[in-house]
């Protein structure tokens, strides 16, 4: 007799997924056979898979609770994930939902050091590509290709790592047509006069319904000849003018649901350790996926932690961003006015399972965080340069901060990856450090702690590296040719001013005439203008964005909204040295350097007018 079903668990990385355990018959209503090797006693329940555990706490879907996650391997954790409908170019909603599990999976690798064998589906044959494609008239291989490369291309653009491998559904037919057999076989499947193939969720019994309680949940529309309102469509009868692939029920193509159990299981094979989507996907899909995969392996437990997203929602609408509500920003859309950067620091902001508000707001949020930790690394730097002077620091209090930064951020992780906690403690380490990094005018000869700043920003780095937020090719994303010239001139400026400033302040000789005021510290008259002069291009300076902080030698750069406004926190920045400027915003005024600078005084406008030529735009937050 034909073997069918898997056995239940496999050893180390050899996947036997196509091995096949002794056979058994089913019929509708009988429970499935337990095997020993397979967790779980309890038909609805879950039960803690046999294996390491990480120390890692993960929020379940199957058991709507934080539970411990272990992996049936140390260190090796086997992931799959329901990819894009490739019909259309991918939206907001897509990209948060990809780059917050692409967070998950950095925080498992770079920081418990877990290797994440990830695999993600491609479904490029459905109704809504078949109904594109007859729209478009060209084939539905050609759109769904050009729509998968522009989907890897978006992925890319937004620093999500790319999965151990694509799968397209078009290339596993024969798998997808075998595992529907053995589920007939198995007797939790039936086929229809017409040639279709549906589910017979009857015949799980309480096996379905792991993820929600479907009580008397309709079933898939628009279908006739299933025995159950419940049941869905495994396979589907060919009609006219679509694709279609022969199989011994007529020709046809696939249901929506069976796709990912069949390339899942034959890449893992009868466990799972994390499957991954957004919410929307727990219900159908997802709970298909587990009904359909229990029949087929004949396990209690398929997969053992469903891990779903939040929706992406814009700001005062509480539905999902959805092409269907036509509500949505294409990622190449949302590129033109923000960075990767700073679309990964939105996502950061918030727990991965929670919805999310999407507005000029939330964002100007994540771009000002961006903007301090930046600011920061240019202080630090430029104090380790010794290009800025500053006070003596408590250099035993900035190691404590750090050592519990350190701690706090792991802890946080480990805490079904509560990245907005880690991200305060992060912002906290930064804090702490500004308020020891007290500009000066002169040296006073006060001891230096670089190394201790160098240690802060080394973990800055590496710990928003780990989150996908590259600190050092920000600052050349944001440039542009000239870019690094115009900054040394801005620099050289501010110190122009500075020396100005200061030969304006240098005190007048005493004053020993009759009616003088002994000690009182008197300044030239006739070097008023001057500072005068000084003032007026510092106020000048800041409508460009570059602020001057009185009584200190640095410079602050302060982003404008876009009505102008600016807003209530300064971001310093190095001084007259590692300027941070970029040129990229839609809502801001585009303008000529020269025109801008024309109501500065005379030298300065020489001085600026050597290399600024060129258009630039002023950031808006």
């Amino acid at each position: 007799m034909r073997s069918c079903a898997p056995v239940c668990g496999f050893a180390k990385l050899a996947w036997k997924g196509n091995v096949r355990a002794p056979w058994t018959p089913k019929h509708s209503g009988v429970l499935l056979r337990s095997h020993a090797s397979c967790p779980g006693s309890s038909p609805r329940g879950w039960a803690r898979p046999t294996g390491h555990d990480t120390g890692i706490k993960t929020y379940n879907s199957l058991t709507k609770q934080k539970e411990s996650l272990v992996l049936r391997q140390e260190g090796v954790a086997t992931w799959y994930s329901c990819g894009p409908t490739v019909y259309d170019h991918a939206h907001l909603g897509h990209a948060c939902s990809y780059v917050r599990f692409d967070i998950l999976q950095r925080i498992l690798s770079k920081v418990f050091g877990i290797n994440v064998i990830h695999v993600m589906v491609i479904t490029d044959i459905d109704d809504k590509i078949i109904r594109r494609s007859l729209e478009e008239r060209i084939s539905a291989t050609v759109l769904s290709q050009m729509y998968e490369e522009h989907f890897r291309q978006d992925m890319l653009a937004l620093k999500v790592i790319p999965p151990a491998a694509y799968i397209r559904v078009t290339d596993n037919i024969p798998q997808i047509v075998a595992f529907i057999e053995c589920i007939i076989t198995n007797g939790h499947a039936y086929t229809t006069d017409r040639g279709d193939v549906y589910f017979d969720v009857q015949s799980i019994g309480t096996h379905y319904g792991k993820l929600v309680n479907v009580g008397d949940t309709t079933g898939e529309s628009g279908e006739t000849g299933k025995r159950d309102k419940r049941d869905f469509a495994l396979w589907k009868a060919s009609k006219p003018q679509e694709p279609s692939w022969e199989s011994p029920w007529g020709r046809g193509r696939p249901g929506w649901h069976i796709e990912c159990s069949t390339i899942a299981s034959s890449v893992f094979g009868s466990q799972l350790d994390i499957h991954s989507g957004g919410i929307d996907l727990a219900f159908p899909h997802h709970e298909n996926e587990i009904a359909q995969c229990v029949a087929y392996h004949q396990c209690e437990q398929w997969g053992n932690y469903f891990l779903h997203s939040g929706h992406l929602h814009l700001k005062g609408s509480t539905e999902k961003m959805s092409k269907s509500l036509k509500n949505y920003i294409t990622i190449q859309e949302f590129l033109q006015s923000y960075t990767a950067n700073e679309f990964r620091m939105f996502c950061l902001l918030t727990k991965y399972r929670s919805a999310i508000d999407y507005s000029d707001a939330s964002m100007n949020e994540a771009c000002s965080k961006l903007a301090t930790i930046s600011a920061f690394t240019h202080n630090v730097q430029a104090y380790m340069q010794n290009r800025m002077q500053c006070q003596p620091v408590q250099e035993g209090l900035l190691w404590d901060s750090l050592a519990s930064t350190q701690a706090s951020v792991r802890t946080a992780l480990a805490d079904d990856f509560d990245t907005p906690r880690a991200m305060d403690a992060i912002m906290n380490l930064i804090h702490h450090g500004n308020t020891q990094l007290q500009p000066i005018t002169k040296s006073i000869g006060s001891p230096r702690s670089p190394a201790v700043f160098g240690a802060i920003l080394s973990y800055i780095r590496d710990i928003m590296e780990v989150l996908g937020v590259d600190l050092v090719d920000q600052k050349k994303s944001h440039m542009m040719p000239n870019s690094g010239l115009l900054e040394n001139v801005v620099e050289q400026l501010v110190h122009f001013r500075r020396e100005v400033r200061n030969f304006a302040l240098t005190p007048a000789p005493a004053d020993t005439s009759a009616g003088g005021q002994a000690g009182r510290t008197r300044l030239h008259r006739d070097r008023q203008p001057l500072l005068n002069a000084c003032d007026a291009l510092r106020r000048d300076l800041a409508t460009l964005g570059v602020h001057i902080k009185v009584g200190s030698s640095s410079m602050v750069l302060v982003p404008c909204t876009a009505g102008g406004r600016r807003p209530s926190s300064s971001l310093m920045m190095s001084p007259v040295g590692g300027v941070w400027l970029s040129w990229r915003s839609s809502s801001c005024h585009s303008q000529t350097l020269p025109t801008a600078t024309a109501s500065l005084p005379l030298w300065a406008t020489r001085l600026t007018s050597l290399t600024l030529g060129h258009r630039f735009r002023r950031r808006c937050d």
